[in-house]
């Protein structure tokens, strides 16, 4: 290869590397699938946001949104265990100090909604008093239909539950969805999402995402990482192979079988 060849090859393998979003850094690697942290892909989403780290999960806060971008659990069987063991719930919702008072969310935004506070990591994933009152910040929570959150948004999170407790370990980013050009807000400050989503990786079993609408009678989807990340601009486990990322695997079926019973 001569000169001129090489340096052009360089340059093009250049281009490749400034195209490809780069992998996060992060304080909390322990909470990512091979510790590399979710990539936002669409870089619209990335102005004011922030990382929280905290004992069992870790969350991307969005200043403009007010609401979590995504939160990220590494669960196991052991954690599932312990999680079942600590039955007492904080139920202490409360603003995150650590954010600055214009990006936060407050109580008062949800008062009177008609929206629940919608966990993104959940209460029940927690396995003692003080990752229980962190899962209670409003940097984890999103603006929730109350028929969602309570019902089969609560029934995905249990079957999370039970397939970490069959496979003995995966990794769960869920987040909000905002689609279209007319959305809402509460107090003019929160930003309502369209859909939730739930993404599952499960070492050795591939990997898939289930996408709910924020409705009382929600719609589902499930859908591979690939279509994820075209859906959401964001790209919740990086580091696995494209093919994975573009096959559903059986895991799946909850969202499949709900989607039916909820038509």
């Amino acid at each position: 290869m001569n000169t001129l060849h090489r340096i052009a090859a360089l340059a093009a393998v250049s281009v490749m590397l400034m195209a490809a979003p780069a992998i996060a850094a992060t304080k909390c690697p322990e909470h990512f699938a091979d510790g590399a942290a979710p990539v936002l892909v669409n870089a619209k989403l990335a102005p004011s946001s922030r990382e929280l780290c905290n004992s069992r999960f870790a969350v991307l806060h969005s200043g403009v949104t007010r609401t979590p971008l995504y939160a990220a659990e590494h669960l196991t069987r052991g954690s599932i265990a312990a999680a079942q063991a600590h039955d007492q719930r904080d139920n202490r919702f409360h603003p995150d100090t650590r954010l600055r008072v214009v990006d936060r969310a407050r109580l008062d935004d949800y008062a009177r909604s008609g929206f629940d506070r919608g966990h993104m990591a959940p209460s029940g994933d927690m396995t003692d008093a003080a990752s229980d009152y962190e899962s209670f910040s409003l940097a984890n929570m999103v603006p929730q239909a109350g028929g969602l959150n309570r019902n089969s948004w609560a029934d995905l999170e249990n079957y999370v539950r039970r397939l970490t407790t069959t496979l003995g370990d995966t990794y769960v980013v869920t987040g909000p969805l905002y689609e279209g050009s007319r959305l809402k807000t509460l107090n003019g400050r929160v930003l309502v999402p369209t859909s939730t989503w739930k993404a599952l990786y499960a070492p050795g079993q591939g990997a898939g995402a289930w996408i709910a609408t924020n409705t009382a009678a929600p719609r589902w989807q499930v859908v591979s990482i690939a279509e994820l990340t075209r859906r959401t601009g964001i790209d919740p486990f990086p580091r696995l192979a494209a093919a994975t990322k573009a096959k559903v695997p059986a895991f799946s079926n909850f969202g499949r079988e709900r989607a039916k019973r909820d038509r």
